[in-house]
């Protein structure tokens, strides 16, 4: 339609402006986008400068510099990375990915990197629990995705408990220390660096013969890239470096930091996030409002054509869970389409679409607000509908819809925090990964609430000023 033309330039402007979101782009021809987790240490997280770091990323950077090729990381989580490879979103996965016959199906896998094996965690202080046995009737912690997650699976009739989900190994840490679950389990290099930094918990059990990890490529493609990195991984081994790499992260205690260090080293990383998640939401609702301005004038349309399009796009956009829109738009589209999308630019697509829905009603309720009588006073007078609606009406109805207005840009900020899932790194995810390196969750968490706190408290200063000064 010729009406949504203009959306054209306006999406190749936040592309730009998003710029600082996503990484830089290598146009070489041995040039891959490698997805990641971000939360899995000791194989990848993120150190107290933020970069990304551990067994995986070591051992990658190492099989690079062998093989000679080069890579973009993307880190988004394991769920999201695994489903970014299915799509065709990045050319490989290295993210502690157990090989599996499931797995199999979909991705070609190289030899594996990794002996992995699951192991049981509880409270550090309970003597209550010796053995699976000891679990029966109570709830057991894993993370998704994990072969700590299939383990209990496969033996939660045996032993008689039931399992609580996470989608990252700090939360489950967290659920166990709290005593809401028993027990967790998990892959043993990751426990055992966990109670190394101070998570709170003891291993209990001996490890379980478990799977092989192994770096993944989508079933049939980068063919060459899989071969690179298995030719890689023999000269790795064979040199020595390989052993180093490991004994680097799991070979010895590490001293945990007290609090104030942790928050002092982590203060730029909360800050970018904070950072990020202003930018993020400010561009998605500049064009959250052009979208509102034009579905809600015709909302309120004399033509019921119009209403109804307006209709169907404020019941869709409200209707459909943020979380599932994102996917969608980040995984769904472009792989039925063939092509890839900045993560950055499917937050921006997502937030203005479920915000645009938002304003439109505020634009509708603020010019049906409005008396009747303005309107026929002004066409009485002679003047055309659209010049009454934009010099009469709309500037009176702006004043009913400031404190809405703010109220959304409220929403819209908190809802950034969604969009960790498809790869954004704004502050909520900052706090996550700082938690998966330290293990301060109650600190870290209240620094990011009190961070919002202040944010969302001068926003709603901001809409108390602005509403005087137009009631004046």
């Amino acid at each position: 339609m010729k009406q949504f033309k203009f959306l054209v330039p306006l999406l190749v402007l936040a592309a730009i402006l998003l710029g600082s979101f996503s990484s830089p782009v290598n146009a070489a021809a041995k040039h891959y986008e490698i997805a990641t987790d971000e939360t899995f240490a000791p194989f990848e997280f993120q150190n107290s400068k933020g970069d990304l770091i551990g067994i995986d990323m070591d051992i990658l950077k190492a099989i690079a510099k062998d093989q000679g090729f080069t890579y973009t990381v993307k880190p988004m989580g394991f769920n999201a990375a695994v489903q970014a490879l299915e799509g065709g979103q990045v050319d490989g996965v290295i993210a502690g990915m157990s090989i599996t016959d499931e797995r199999k199906n979909k991705f070609d896998f190289s030899e594996p990197y990794f002996d992995s094996g699951v192991v049981m965690a509880i409270k550090k202080d309970n003597n209550s629990i010796k053995s699976y046995e000891d679990l029966k009737g109570k709830k057991v912690a894993v993370k998704t995705g994990t072969e700590g997650y299939a383990f209990a699976e496969k033996n939660k009739d045996k032993y008689g408990y039931t399992l609580v989900p996470f989608d990252d190994s700090a939360s489950m840490y967290e659920d166990v220390k709290g005593g809401n679950s028993a027990a967790c389990f998990d892959d043993y290099p990751v426990l055992a660096y966990g109670v190394k930094q101070g998570n709170g918990l003891k291993i209990v059990t001996e490890k379980e013969s478990g799977g092989q990890y192994g770096f993944a490529v989508k079933k049939g493609e980068n063919k060459e890239l899989r071969e690179a990195f298995n030719k890689g991984l023999v000269n790795i081994k064979n040199s020595g470096e390989y052993e180093k790499i490991l004994d680097e992260y799991i070979g010895s205690d590490t001293k945990a930091d007290t609090f104030w260090d942790t928050l002092m080293a982590s203060m730029p990383s909360l800050l970018l996030g904070l950072w990020n998640t202003i930018k993020l939401t400010v561009i998605s609702l500049v064009f959250a409002a052009i979208l509102g301005l034009l579905f809600g004038f015709l909302k309120v349309s004399r033509s019921k054509w119009l209403r109804g399009i307006a209709t169907v796009y404020v019941d869709v956009f409200r209707g459909i869970p943020l979380i599932v829109l994102a996917f969608f738009i980040y995984f769904g589209i472009p792989q039925a389409f063939n092509f890839r999308m900045d993560p950055s630019v499917a937050a921006v697509i997502t937030l203005s679409l479920n915000a645009g829905a938002y304003i439109t009603e505020i634009i509708r309720g603020g010019i049906l607000a409005i008396d009747k009588g303005q309107m026929e006073a002004a066409r009485s007078l002679g003047l055309p509908y659209g010049t009454s609606m934009l010099k009469i009406i709309l500037p009176q109805a702006v004043r009913v819809m400031v404190p809405s207005f703010i109220n959304q840009f409220v929403i819209t900020l908190k809802d950034t925090s969604i969009m960790s899932i498809i790869g954004i790194v704004e502050l909520t995810q900052s706090g996550k990964i700082i938690i998966a390196r330290t293990f301060e969750t109650s600190g870290i968490w209240l620094v990011v609430a009190i961070m919002y706190l202040i944010v969302i408290t001068a926003l709603t200063k901001l809409s108390n000023v602005l509403e005087r000064r137009l009631g004046k």
